[in-house]
């Protein structure tokens, strides 16, 4: 028998925030504070980020009736809401048929002390906490008043259970942040600290990024169709931007 599983996933990042860009801003001048006023739950979409948003949408638009999303599940930070909303009014996705969640376990990893600090701050303002990140390594240092990977990890696990139980057999696209679009990749694809850690090396997750999965009956789980898919936005001209999210810490 074939566990319950939605028959298509689709994780998408948000596009571009004012935060991606007062982070790079920040970085490059050497500064040891983000200048950005909003929480970062306000954080809204560039103009670039709402411009990736609206060329994903069409190309979610161009998928025949029968392949585009049933249920849509959104972080409820601004950046991700703004995504959703673009995303589906361009693909002409009908919020009468098309059910949309706002769920809270979406959200942004929490940075606590080390919210809106540059590698710079963080280093200069708690070398202790750097060590400490240094030696026991991202999946499982949490900054105090923050989360850890394994915290983000913990509130997923329980985001995929009501997937797979409140969803089966449809399309399901969830549209949410860095740390969300790995975690989610740690818990489908059934994967160990070093090997998500791994992909994380490999780059940030692409602003607008796609990536699938689509149910493989005789596997009975879900199968890996795409991995940060851009060919949305470069087919639109729309420019490509892998930034790391505003409160984010350095890799490792």
């Amino acid at each position: 028998m074939t566990p319950n599983w939605p028959s298509k996933i689709w994780i998408v990042r948000h596009g571009q925030s004012a935060g991606n860009v007062a982070r790079d801003a920040a970085e490059a001048a050497g500064l040891v504070v983000i200048d950005i006023a909003d929480r970062d739950i306000d954080v809204p979409l560039s103009d670039l980020g709402r411009e990736q948003a609206v060329a994903l949408g069409h190309w979610f638009g161009s998928l025949a009736p029968g392949d585009q999303p049933e249920v849509v599940i959104t972080s409820p930070y601004v950046r991700a809401r703004q995504t959703t909303r673009l995303l589906m009014e361009a693909a002409g996705l009908d919020p009468r048929r098309v059910r949309l969640r706002i769920d809270e376990r979406l959200r942004e990893k929490e940075f606590g002390i080390l919210d809106r600090l540059t590698v710079r701050g963080i280093r200069e303002r708690h070398p202790e906490l750097a060590a400490q990140r240094s030696h026991v390594g991202k999946f499982y240092f949490r900054p105090p008043g923050g989360e850890s990977w394994c915290d983000v990890v913990l509130r997923l696990r329980s985001v995929v259970e009501m997937v797979s139980r409140e969803h089966d057999g449809q399309r399901v696209l969830v549209v949410a942040h860095q740390v969300i679009v790995h975690c989610m990749r740690y818990l489908l694809e059934c994967l160990e600290e070093h090997e998500v850690l791994a992909l994380d090396r490999q780059g940030d997750v692409p602003n607008c990024g796609v990536t699938s999965y689509r149910l493989d009956p005789q596997a009975r789980a879900m199968a890996v169709d795409l991995v940060n898919f851009v060919a949305p936005l470069r087919q639109a001209g729309t420019p490509i931007t892998r930034e790391p999210d505003a409160m984010a810490a350095p890799k490792p």
